[in-house]
């Protein structure tokens, strides 16, 4: 039996199995190598790699995870996992696999709303944080595409990178704002536009938003709220209660990063509701020292 098994090769999962490895805790890491950010081409707001490719963020860090000689790793998709004698059970393509501790470093999915063009931008043109991918649209003009009554926050925080007078927050059905929240758009010289987007359109450096009288708008890049949901079945398994935030879904756990079940451990995009590479690596450490410490002073 294994100490630990990360569920999640990517940011938090690894810089949760670095923190056992150095405490010399054999780990398993299985991966199913589907990072949320792998359709963005450069991570942003990362101390010591900023504007670096998500996908050799995460080649350097599973090096770095691998340089501990008690900590290997496998690509493969867990199908279940399940509560057994003494830890936990984990199966993946036909084998089961054990250990004490179990952290689930999953990430989440993204649900885009069902406009033609949308998915084929994500991550390019078309993005969900402004802290990541504002400072690159150089204050031109940009939209927002409403798709919860919290689109009016991300609306009112994306204007701080567009041109200001110029952006637009396209409603499209999703939610009529109140007065106190049209009177902050104003404010900020957001124009709010109700005709339905039907699609969106055109190539780098430029995006366009296709309304249904055909008129077509023109920005530098799009912000969209996706809602969130967690890949897999792994809470109703495993008998994790989950908690609700702004978007979706995540494993509700204590400061050291426990789920409701002891011994099973979330961190990352599935532990918390905000999405980073910087907050994934720091609740990926604090998920790492917790699961090592329960290991420590608990039998």
């Amino acid at each position: 039996m294994l100490d630990v098994i990360i569920v999640g090769g990517s940011y938090a999962g690894l810089a949760a199995a670095i923190q056992l490895g150095r405490a010399r805790r054999s780990v398993l890491v299985l991966d199913a190598a589907q990072r949320r950010n792998r359709t963005a081409h450069a991570a942003h707001g990362f101390l010591g790699q900023d504007g670096v490719a998500p996908g050799v963020v995460a080649e350097k860090g599973r090096a770095e995870a691998l340089a501990y000689p008690t900590v290997s790793h496998r690509e493969a998709s867990v199908t279940r996992t399940s509560v057994v004698p003494g830890g936990f059970a984990v199966q993946i393509e036909g084998e089961t696999v054990h250990a004490k501790r179990l952290i689930l470093a999953t990430g989440v999915v993204d649900e885009l709303p069902a406009i033609p063009g949308v998915h084929e931008r994500w991550g390019r043109s078309v993005f969900h944080c402004p802290y990541c991918h504002g400072y690159e649209l150089n204050h031109g003009r940009v939209g927002i595409i409403a798709t919860t009554p919290m689109s009016a926050h991300l609306a009112l925080l994306a204007s701080e990178w567009g041109a200001p007078g110029r952006n637009v927050f396209f409603l499209n059905g999703a939610f009529e704002p109140e007065a106190e929240q049209l009177a902050e758009l104003v404010a900020r010289k957001i124009s709010v536009e109700r005709e339905p987007v039907v699609a969106v359109e055109g190539e780098l450096p430029e995006v366009a938003v296709r309304l249904q009288s055909g008129r077509v708008e023109r920005f530098v890049g799009l912000f969209v709220s996706s809602s969130t949901r967690l890949a897999q079945p792994f809470a109703e398994q495993l008998g994790c209660e989950l908690e609700v935030g702004p978007v979706g879904s995540f494993y509700k756990t204590d400061m050291m990063k426990e789920t409701t079940v002891p011994g099973v451990f979330a961190c990352g995009d599935a532990g918390l509701p905000m999405g980073s590479v910087s907050f994934a690596v720091a609740d990926g450490v604090r998920a790492g020292v917790g699961t090592h410490q329960s290991l420590v002073f608990r039998h």
